[in-house]
């Protein structure tokens, strides 16, 4: 299992798997082949279903064409065995000599593989010997220890300033969503909601009010991440406002250091790259359970550990926050990271906060393990057919709105 780094991803959104991988692969394959003449590239599957509202296009053509003509050709009935992101690039001389064909997966997360394993800069390579979450309560049992102290055990010193560096961008994303206006990108006109539900929730006392703002602090990231603007991906960038929604919220309101909000995160990317490890965050693959269920697991823990749950308490918020999210599928209007993947980021952040309340209220113990939910999301996203996958074919994406 690889570091929490690759959970956490600093970049642009509106996609991880859509955007942020094949802007990566591009870059690596251009950097291969500065002399190429020209270059063809192939998407597969859901990359070529939704690619164009999720600007796949885009990313590659404005790294590959700073050296040669961009060819792109779209096959979005063609799955790959692999996985349903499949990319392949072919370098041509001025002879239409193919100097290199590569193909690789866009596989959530901003994160590339091949065949033959990860690809990509900031592959870091295996470094927790344990990749499940049972086993590392127990660790946790025996040692006396937290899940944070799991992650720097293994992670390399640097991981605290990394972590730093994740937590500023969130907010930042959080401010700079709280004082845009107008209409989103893309043929919905999808005007952004963050500001006002803001300035409605600020009229408020209590919970109303406290519940507002959590509402309007995820959708403030997840309409930055829907204008390409600079996000985490925790776990990928359709589900980037859940997890710094509960974060800020708590933040603000208890008056949390930086330092808890930090060993937060760490406990939250180790949710997340289990999942990632025995599972997918992939939409393509498994459905939004996959991202914004992993994200409402990912904030569930991480809510915990800040009001005190015990390491089986922890376990049991991130259990129910993916638990009930099983079965959800990837159904994006017009392809776009808008409707409803925004609605469900602020929905997700709220259950993120009762699943912390629920587990809180009891010993931590329960029948149905974290992991097994785990492989029951896995199974349930294969077994759902590919219209449910980010292909923008079956579900809410078939509803007829009015552009």
């Amino acid at each position: 299992m690889k570091s929490i780094k690759e959970i956490y991803r600093i970049g642009v959104g509106p996609s991880s798997s859509h955007t942020m991988g094949p802007k990566l692969a591009s870059h690596l394959f251009k950097e291969r082949h500065l002399d190429a003449f020209r270059f063809k590239v192939t998407l597969y599957g859901s990359l070529a279903a939704t690619g164009k509202g999720h600007l796949t296009d885009v990313a590659i053509c404005e790294e590959l064409e700073s050296v040669a003509p961009v060819q792109i050709v779209w096959e979005p009935k063609v799955f790959l065995p692999f996985h349903p992101n499949g990319m392949n690039f072919k370098a041509i001389d001025k002879d239409e000599h193919v100097i290199e064909d590569w193909t690789v997966y866009s596989v959530g997360g901003g994160a590339l593989e091949t065949e033959k394993g990860p690809a990509g800069m900031h592959n870091t390579g295996d470094i927790y010997p344990i990749t499940n979450l049972t086993d590392i309560q127990q660790w946790c049992d025996r040692t006396g220890r937290s899940y944070w102290e799991y992650v720097a055990k293994y992670e390399d010193n640097d991981i605290w300033n990394y972590l730093q560096d994740v937590w500023t961008v969130m907010k930042d994303s959080i401010a700079r969503g709280l004082e845009a206006e107008g209409v989103l990108p893309g043929p919905l006109n999808l005007r952004r909601k963050a500001i006002t539900y803001y300035l409605r929730a600020n009229g408020y006392q209590g919970t109303l009010r406290s519940r507002g703002m959590v509402f309007a602090y995820a959708l403030a990231v997840s309409e930055e991440n829907a204008s390409g603007g600079r996000i985490v991906t925790a776990p990928t960038c359709g589900s980037c406002g859940v997890l710094p929604a509960v974060l800020y919220s708590l933040h603000l309101t208890h008056d949390f250091s930086d330092t808890r909000i930090l060993r937060a995160l760490a406990t939250a990317g180790l949710i997340g790259n289990i999942v990632k490890e025995n599972a997918s965050i992939s939409g393509a693959d498994v459905g939004c359970q996959g991202e914004v269920g992993v994200a409402c697991a990912m904030a569930s823990a991480a809510a915990c550990q800040l009001f005190g749950g015990s390491p089986s308490q922890i376990e049991y918020a991130a259990e129910m926050g993916l638990e009930h999210h099983l079965g959800m599928t990837c159904d994006p209007v017009c392809g776009l990271v808008q409707i409803p993947c925004i609605e469900r980021n602020a929905y997700a952040a709220a259950r993120a906060l009762d699943a912390n309340i629920f587990a809180t209220f009891t010993d931590g113990h329960h029948r149905v393990s974290f992991d097994h939910v785990v492989d029951v999301m896995n199974k349930t996203g294969h077994d759902l057919p590919s219209l449910y996958k980010e292909t923008s074919e079956g579900g809410l994406a078939k509803l007829k709105i009015d552009y």
